[in-house]
């Protein structure tokens, strides 16, 4: 049995539908929330087309270990009723600061008195959200990257407020569901994985804007310059350009401005938004 024996998953995007197929195939009964039929519709497709990826990796093999996790997947539209019998609420909606507070706000409310939160913002501190959680006791940042069967680290970042030992039940959670679970002793922007990636995206996409080389030409420079699996442009495409997006167009960075500017012309208007649409910097279909 694990820590968390019943989990709730805000959000059915790209992230937040493969957290809940990594807790699933663990043994471990899933909700996931998410504010609309149609958004819920979007995530149950969204589930199926990860299940395909994650199959692709792994081999035909796991194909039961699959179908079963995916049965112990539930979607619903009712915060009150998709977190009632939840243990712990994993936090997956977009990277926008009032947002997250206002949902928070409203878990607050309805959300077991004893039940922990954790945010999987990925440039987000805890602290900016603790106060609206009404627990901030039992609130930290659990951070998952994408393709979390693969890349399968588990950031854990509490705030000043966050009980040791919630922080500890967290980490050792994240081991139980196949993460490496990665202790930040302090907090910071970025976490480790992110202070390391964003500033070769932020290099990356001032090349491009600057006009000094296409991004086949940057990704291909550091998959043969540093024996990388992947450059900066095909990670672009992994997390999402909605949520390069997102982030970009919060920082006041003229760059960064520039750069969501481009993405939102470039891509987002034609409905490009990297692998989730089969589409992005390089196709996928």
């Amino acid at each position: 049995m694990t820590t968390f024996t019943s989990v709730t998953v805000l959000g059915a995007g790209v992230l937040g539908t493969q957290i809940a197929l990594q807790t699933a195939r663990h043994g471990v009964p899933v909700v996931v929330y998410d504010i609309s039929d149609d958004a819920v519709a979007a995530g149950r497709e969204r589930l199926a087309g990860i299940v395909e990826q994650y199959l692709g990796d792994v081999g035909e093999d796991a194909r039961p270990d699959a179908d079963a996790a995916v049965a112990r997947i539930d979607f619903a539209t009712d915060l009150a009723q998709a977190v009632a019998a939840a243990d712990l609420v994993i936090e997956a909606v977009p990277e926008r600061l009032d947002l997250k507070r206002d949902v928070y706000a409203r878990l607050a409310e309805v959300a077991p008195a004893d039940t922990v939160f954790a945010t999987n913002s990925s440039t987000l501190l805890p602290s900016a959200i603790a106060d609206a959680t009404g627990r901030p006791d039992r609130f930290l940042a659990l951070h998952f990257a994408n393709h979390v069967w693969r890349q399968n680290t588990a950031e854990v970042m509490g705030t000043e407020q966050t009980d040791p030992a919630v922080f500890e039940r967290v980490a050792t959670f994240a081991e139980e569901i196949g993460m490496v679970p990665i202790r930040l002793h302090k907090e910071q922007p970025g976490y480790v994985l992110n202070s390391l990636l964003v500033p070769l995206l932020d290099a990356a996409a001032g090349l491009v804007l600057r006009g000094v080389a296409d991004p086949e030409t940057v990704d291909t420079t550091w998959r043969i310059g540093t024996g990388a699996p992947m450059g900066p442009f095909q990670i672009y495409d992994v997390i999402g350009l909605r949520t390069a997006y997102a982030v970009a167009s919060a920082s006041p960075e003229p760059g960064a401005q520039a750069w969501a500017e481009h993405l939102r012309t470039e891509y987002l208007d034609q409905g490009r938004y990297g692998v989730e649409s089969g589409e992005g910097f390089y196709r996928y279909r």
